[in-house]
């Protein structure tokens, strides 16, 4: 066994994820992958965003194919039952590595790739002593002369395939190398039974999104460089060295799909192992669904972020734990180009709104990230975005603090910018019944360059009046179209910090008064979801208070009326 050549790590890395108390059964997968290894020199490349299992996989096909792996892990799992599962466990020479870890401490492109050429020789000379080998061979001229003297082949895992595009010492010439470093090992080789490569770039990018700046460079909050991680030119981003391999993206092929992420079945199973193993569970399922959920596959199932999901129940508490991915200046680094054409976009999406987006069409041309769609693409491929029917949505409330905590920190953001810094105003003047400085605050929008002063219908309204309450966020879970009475309310603002605080009901209205926003709350008896079933000992001890916020198109001064009435005092026990 080596360091890359029938490693026990794949093994001893995915034996720990079984042994989780939230593990998900994903080993079906290899079934799909049975007769691709039985027909020979078959290509996959799955990209991914991050965090959705990509590392998970590779482990465990790495283990399950390897020679290197001789475990009982795979007993009891669902493969387990399938016909092949003998046939194929621990059968083939596996080279697996994880291009992430290969780095250690290089500085330069030809140290990185030379260090894992030198461990690949070493490991192949090792294993198979007898063969005659060139001294000045490559790795592609080794394995050729294994597989001639030897008859044996191998399988190629490869994890994180893409690491080397967000490195700063790897220039545009250095990653057309190591293109042509995975081209010559892979490509038409006889000693190929699959190769399974995994990322969150794709592979040729006129099939799927777009190209970054190739100058430009941030650094995340582990210090990880997100330079130039699309293709910079046309030769490059054509992909055509690495042309053998099918791509399966999230939004592009169906197979594989549910593999990745968590499904809403699934997260069923999690979610009732949670409630038998935890003393005072403190997650509803809803709360699961409404923090991690978001994103589809091509066929149209919904899916979870599982790194997040695991996390929240581990931790019995909902949370953000994309942090360790990357802080929001990561977002800011897509958005920063053109920050005129998608800000409008922007608060929409902050407001629950899906905006059109070209996510596909450009891409064979593009050398810089430049235009909206460049950008909505960029961040679908990240994860930071979802995509679903030609639109791109923020997919769930981790995500939503991300861009929440973007917009009170980028001044270049303008009028997004400035009404989000006066949120914190905002909820004070609502609390306070202050409906002057509420209005005053609204108006803030007229004064500065938005699109959206005309308000031509409710759903910007509704983008602007969430980016003013933005501070409520951090003391409110704000609910959009939240089934309420016998209608559905346009916000209503859950205490989740003191539930003793004050309960909001906010309605809009276009070309319609206050006071008749005021109306439809009560008529539709939307405070029931505060005051609960009759009987019942109510959760929300706090105010109930109905908020109407009205705007006239044809009003010549740019007015907001606002309008607050308290439709029960505070409980006292």
């Amino acid at each position: 066994m080596g360091i890359y050549l029938n490693s026990s790590m794949p093994c001893s890395l995915y034996l720990s994820e079984t042994e989780n108390p939230y593990f998900v059964d994903k080993t079906m997968i290899l079934e799909d992958l049975f007769p691709l290894v039985e027909r020979g020199k078959q290509y996959v490349c799955i990209t991914r965003p991050r965090r959705f299992g990509k590392t998970v996989m590779a482990n465990m096909i790495g283990a399950f194919f390897g020679k290197g792996a001789d475990s009982p892990v795979f007993e009891g799992l669902n493969i387990s039952k399938r016909s092949g599962y003998r046939q194929y466990m621990n059968a083939y020479n596996v080279i697996y590595v994880d291009f992430s870890k290969a780095d250690d401490e290089c500085d330069s492109y030809r140290e990185y790739i030379s260090t894992i050429k030198d461990i690949l020789r070493e490991d192949l000379r090792e294993a198979f002593p007898n063969v005659r080998y060139r001294a000045k061979g490559n790795v592609a001229e080794d394995l050729l002369r294994i597989t001639e003297e030897t008859g044996q082949k191998f399988i190629f895992v490869f994890d994180e395939w893409d690491y080397i595009f967000h490195r700063d010492y790897a220039a545009e010439k250095d990653k057309k190398s190591y293109l042509s470093f995975l081209s010559m090992l892979l490509k038409d080789q006889p000693y190929v039974e699959l190769a399974y490569m995994t990322g969150i770039l794709p592979i040729a990018s006129h099939t799927t999104y777009g190209t970054l700046e190739s100058e430009d460079s941030i650094v995340d909050a582990s210090g990880e460089s997100l330079q130039a991680v699309f293709p910079a030119d046309a030769s490059y981003s054509s992909g055509s060295e690495l042309n053998m391999f099918i791509e399966y993206t999230m939004n592009t092929q169906h197979k594989f799909g549910d593999y990745f992420g968590f499904t809403e079945s699934e997260v069923d199973i999690l979610y009732h192992r949670y409630l038998e193993k935890t003393e005072n569970p403190k997650i509803t399922r809803e709360g699961l669904r409404r923090w991690y959920d978001g994103y589809h596959t091509l066929s149209g199932e919904r899916l979870y972020n599982p790194r997040s999901v695991v996390a929240a129940l581990a931790n019995n508490q909902l949370a953000d734990y994309w942090t360790s991915s990357g802080p929001y200046d990561e977002i800011f680094y897509y958005v920063k180009n053109n920050i005129a054409d998608v800000r409008d976009d922007i608060a929409l999406m902050i407001a629950g709104e899906s905006v059109w987006a070209n996510v596909k069409q450009y891409a064979a041309t593009a050398t810089e990230i430049r235009t909206k769609d460049q950008i909505m693409s960029a961040m679908v491929v990240y994860g930071f975005l979802t995509c679903e029917d030609g639109k791109v949505s923020i997919p769930n409330q981790e995500l939503m603090d991300k861009f929440a905590d973007m917009v009170q920190t980028e001044n270049s953001l303008g009028y997004v910018y400035r009404l989000a810094k006066e949120s914190e105003r905002m909820l004070r003047a609502t609390i306070s019944g202050d409906t002057a400085t509420m209005e005053e605050i609204l108006e803030l929008a007229h004064n500065t360059e938005t699109g959206m002063t005309g308000y031509n219908n409710e759903t910007e309204l509704s983008a602007i009046v969430r980016l003013v309450y933005l501070a409520a966020r951090e003391r409110y879970d704000i609910q959009r179209e939240d089934k309420a009475g016998t209608g559905y309310v346009d916000y209503i603002f859950y205490p989740v910090v003191d539930t003793s605080s004050d309960c909001i009901i906010l309605e809009l209205k276009v070309d319609h008064s206050a006071g008749e926003a005021i109306k439809q709350i009560k008529d539709r008896n939307y405070m029931q979801r505060f005051t609960g079933k009759l009987g019942e000992k109510p959760k929300y001890t706090g105010r109930i208070l109905a908020v109407g916020i009205a705007y006239f198109k044809n009003d010549t001064g740019k007015r907001h009326k606002c309008k607050i009435e308290v439709l029960r005092e505070k409980l006292t026990h």
